[in-house]
């Protein structure tokens, strides 16, 4: 079997990562390849093709977009020897309009997703003429990843000059319902009549259900592909439900689970929890963790390095060194941890206030006390990042590091004590699988695929609630639970971490679901 997969990120290649799509991407065919398929990776090259070398010139294709026949390189990268693994990368300059190594661009509020969506139309269709010109050979399933390559169901279904691509089997994997790239019908120059303006299409079947002139890609691919998954069970079973039922504030099908509900009557929808990477050697054991002293000196180093790739300082990173330069030489009696994107999905409950009028992390830090500390890795919305940087100011227990690095986020997760991910929703999650396989516990909301991977009191820690203040309350109450258990149970504390650590979400699980439930194998 030949799998084309078609996403905006790619973690096989360097620069080409901002999220799990890229994590997914990566490790999925090469599960698949060792289950015995091929694999063919597409994406945009948003201007990287330097970075790639050694890339191979595939030949030009000229695509459909905007009333003309547009030109479109095909590059083949080196990443992969393995034939069972290619990765094509797609090259045009509006796929760099937002500069080169931009993967998403930050549209202003009068016109959200208008150069994603366009730069992602002209994807679509390049892949399209590339599929049927057989570019990629001979393809089995064609594999569609979130919005950004939604609109190749669209064009499959309506575009005359692609009709070939009805006979594959096309399938369409929703990593984050919350993103959906809706855009007008007409009338704008980022709009699906100005992209593709002969297409004949229903616009019942493309239309947004809440606002029926615009076109809404997601919607459509759910609408028009031949399966449907998403990256976890539980989040599978979110999503059937509207918003304003879900009383805890959690998002549900997000307009769509009309849509949605369809598919999961003809059988069509299949939740397949993402996998994690674990060690080759003999023993799986995680890395040890280095000693705090040398851990400090590294988030101090790599702070500094974040502060540099800046023209001007950010707060944040003066505030981290500030902090970074009093910590004691002894190690906290307890580190907790935070790794991944800030943003109110993620850390939002953080933000919000407790019954005693402090917020949920000044509670949070109160609890650790004076020999706790509190330490995050990540960067994403500005007021949030302000929020936590501004009570990192004013309270040491709390270390903010804002950015991305490679070598933080492993020390991370094997020096904390317990891995704390309170979001809101999650569709799988990846940071709480590489804590667990650290051996780090987890305390986290059970929602999506935080609740499918962490088992409370088993191998982790749990909190619900029916609404903000509630999960507020339990968050806390489960925090002081967890920290009492290890301070006077020792021997549960250490079967607990070797729970997390023994605990496996492997990718062959996965690729065996995909082959089954979503490709259609035998």
């Amino acid at each position: 079997m030949h799998i084309l997969m078609v996403a905006a990120e790619n973690g096989a290649l360097p620069g080409f990562k901002v999220g799990g799509v890229a994590d997914v991407v990566r490790e999925l065919p090469l599960a698949l390849a060792a289950a015995g398929c091929r694999v063919s990776v597409v994406c945009p090259s948003y201007g990287l093709l330097a970075q790639l070398a050694p890339a191979r010139a595939q030949g030009v294709v000229e695509a459909d977009f905007r009333g003309a026949r547009t030109p479109v390189a095909i590059w083949r990268s080196g990443a992969n020897g393995d034939e069972a693994v290619r990765h094509f990368v797609l090259d045009h300059a509006l796929f760099s309009s937002c500069g080169v190594g931009a993967i998403y661009c930050d549209d202003t509020h009068d016109g959200p997703f208008a150069s994603d969506a366009s730069k992602f139309a002209l994807f679509c269709s390049a892949v399209a003429e590339a599929q049927v010109r057989g570019v990629f050979g001979t393809v089995d399933v064609i594999h569609l990843h979130d919005w950004h390559a939604a609109l190749l169901a669209l064009l499959r279904r309506y575009h005359s000059g692609y009709t070939a691509l009805r006979r594959v089997r096309t399938v369409y994997t929703i990593h984050n319902l919350a993103l959906q790239g809706v855009r007008p019908l007409r009338g704008d120059p980022s709009s699906l009549e100005h992209w593709f303006p002969r297409l004949l299409f229903d616009q019942a079947a493309v239309s947004d259900p809440r606002w029926p002139d615009c076109v809404n890609p997601m919607a459509a691919a759910i609408r028009l592909a031949d399966a449907v998954g998403t990256v976890s069970p539980s989040y599978a079973r979110e999503i059937l439900e509207p918003n304003a039922v879900l009383a805890r504030g959690l998002h549900g099908g997000e307009g769509l689970e009309q849509d949605l509900r369809a598919v999961h009557a003809r059988g069509a929808l299949a939740g397949i929890l993402n996998g994690c990477e674990y060690p080759r050697d003999a023993d799986g054991a995680p890395a040890p963790p280095i000693g705090w002293p040398q851990l400090v000196a590294l988030m101090r180093r790599e702070n500094l390095r974040m502060a540099g790739a800046r023209s001007e300082l950010h707060s944040a990173h003066f505030v981290a060194q500030a902090r970074l330069a009093t910590l004691a030489r002894k190690r906290p009696r307890t580190l907790l941890v935070t790794v991944g994107r800030i943003t109110q999905q993620k850390l939002g409950l953080l933000r919000a206030v407790t019954g005693d009028g402090r917020s949920v992390l000044d509670a949070v830090l109160d609890t650790l006390g004076e020999d706790g500390q509190y330490l995050m890795l990540g960067s994403g919305e500005a007021d949030l990042e302000q929020f936590l940087i501004s009570v990192s100011a004013r309270r040491g227990g709390l270390i903010v590091l804002r950015g991305y690095t490679e070598s933080l986020p492993d020390a991370l997760y094997a020096a904390g004590d317990l891995f704390l991910m309170p979001s809101t929703y999650e569709p799988c999650g990846i940071s709480q699988m590489l804590a667990m396989r650290a051996g780090q516990p987890c305390l986290v909301h059970a929602v999506g695929g935080l609740k499918d991977t962490v088992r409370d009191d088993i191998d982790g820690f749990a909190f619900g609630g029916e609404s903000t203040a509630e999960q507020a309350q339990t968050l806390l109450a489960r925090l002081r639970a967890a920290l009492d258990l290890r301070a006077r149970h020792p021997r549960r504390w250490a079967a607990l971490r070797e729970a997390a650590a023994s605990a496996r979400f492997r990718w062959s699980d996965s690729a065996r679901e995909y082959l089954q439930r979503l490709y259609g194998a035998a």
